[in-house]
């Protein structure tokens, strides 16, 4: 945490102090301080003094914001800081804010502890004294690597919690305990919201190293077919075995997502690149068949096109999100194809200008397939140079067209089409220009 955000949390402890009250570090920033790695975001509890003692001493070290003020949670203008009171919670229906909640500032430590997910995220830590406060053994898991929850009943009155649990399995490289397995496993995940389930499958994709613990875990618990449906049905799903010996479409998709860890900020948008890594091949659970000695998957980024747009529509609405996944998808297959036939640049061309984030269709490709020969990607490298070159040059515009006496008219489009075309193969602007009136002369849309 920054010098400044300490600072102030102990202002604040101080000041609760002097009216009686206790501060404590909790959650998250307190986990990670004892794995010695950053966390940016502190959230603070206050015990022992009422809401308005509490709203007076923030007021009087700065801007108090009233993040939830039933709820007991404050923040200060200007500082990353979370300010809570202790609360008690009592589910009364199946949404994630369907909570009675009540303020109680002297629910003591080990109560409010209790609420938490997980015993590493149950410690307390003294703002003022340092001293550790430890109910539910958070260190001793901590050391062990070991994700534990903390109450049954407390624990599944959340179904995001069983996502959680697989994120940070994924996150920490921490395993989940038997008994949270077995308990997540009798959980009903149905309820959540897709806003929810999309934010948890964002942070195993984008922050842990290994994304496959996230579904891997979702696998043991028995939870993947809610939610992740197109994707389960990859276990057990045939593929060629002397192209892929490392077994089903599952554990390629699952080695695939991990690898394209490796190039995930080189994407343009890197929650979609990490998504196409992990829908590429759900076609080929719908399209595989065995021929010749061997399972065969034609066309598989096309059939499984359709399957892949489903499973994103189920967890978000953004529409440009959706089209990037599925252009990637799309052409994942082309690269490594062009590259092995030694395609002309033309088709190079063609191929990177059918995709939004040509850079990332190279990562996915390189993903999709380790250990190809180093020929293929300063091939695939030197073609992609080519293309950004091409496309850097003048070319022949809308304005070009009309200074030059083409009228507007439905075949309009299809003459600034036809131009694009010859800049793809390489044709300067002035050349392009004239095959482009000569063809508006034989439409009739150009005199002369």
């Amino acid at each position: 945490m920054s010098d400044r955000n300490r600072e102030m949390a102990v202002s604040i402890a101080r000041r609760a102090a002097e009216s009686g009250g206790t501060a404590y570090y909790v959650g998250g920033c307190v986990r990670d301080r004892l794995r010695q790695i950053e966390n940016k975001d502190v959230d603070i509890e206050v015990h022992g003094l009422w809401p308005a003692q509490l709203e007076a001493i923030l007021s009087s070290l700065g801007e108090c914001i009233a993040v939830g003020e039933s709820f007991g949670v404050y923040n200060l203008k200007g500082y990353s800081l979370d300010i809570a009171m202790p609360r008690r919670e009592k589910k009364r229906g199946d949404g994630h804010r369907d909570f009675d909640v009540s303020v109680d500032p002297f629910l003591g430590t080990c109560g409010a502890a209790r609420r938490r997910d997980f015993t590493v995220n149950a410690l307390m830590e003294n703002v003022l004294t340092g001293e550790l406060v430890d109910h539910f053994g958070g260190v001793r898991d901590l050391e062990r690597g070991v994700l534990r929850h903390v109450c049954d009943e407390s624990f599944a009155e959340d179904p995001l919690r069983v996502l959680r649990a697989a994120q940070f399995a994924a996150r920490f490289g921490f395993t989940v305990a038997e008994e949270t397995v077995a308990l997540c496993s009798r959980m009903e995940l149905g309820s959540l919201s897709r806003e929810r389930v999309m934010g948890e499958l964002e942070k195993a994709l984008l922050k842990a190293e290994k994304p496959s613990v996230f579904f891997e875990t979702l696998r043991e618990m028995d939870q993947l077919s809610v939610w992740f449906t197109e994707l389960a049905q990859t276990l057990g799903a045939p593929q060629s075995r002397r192209h892929h010996p490392e077994g089903d479409v599952w554990t390629h998709t699952m080695q695939v997502c991990d690898r394209a860890v490796l190039f995930r900020e080189q994407a343009r948008e890197a929650r979609g690149f990490m998504l196409a890594a992990l829908c590429h091949d759900l076609g080929k659970t719908v399209c595989t068949e065995f021929s010749n000695g061997d399972w065969h998957s034609y066309g598989h980024e096309t059939a499984g096109l359709p399957l892949t747009e489903s499973f994103l529509r189920r967890l978000t609405a953004e529409k440009a999100l959706i089209e990037y996944v599925l252009n990637l998808c799309a052409l994942h297959m082309k690269p490594n194809r062009m590259a092995a036939d030694g395609a002309s640049v033309k088709a190079t061309n063609r191929m990177f200008d059918a995709a939004l984030d040509p850079e990332a269709l190279l990562c996915l490709a390189a993903a999709d397939k380790p250990g190809r020969d180093p020929a293929c990607e300063r091939f695939l490298r030197e073609r992609l140079a080519v293309y950004r070159d091409y496309m850097a040059r003048p070319c022949v515009m809308g304005r070009d067209l009309i200074g030059a006496g083409v009228a507007p008219s439905e075949r309009f489009a299809g003459y600034l089409d036809y131009a694009h075309k010859c800049r793809l193969a390489g044709i300067p602007k002035e050349e392009a220009l004239k095959q482009t009136l000569a063809l508006a002369r034989k439409q009739g849309d150009l005199e002369g």
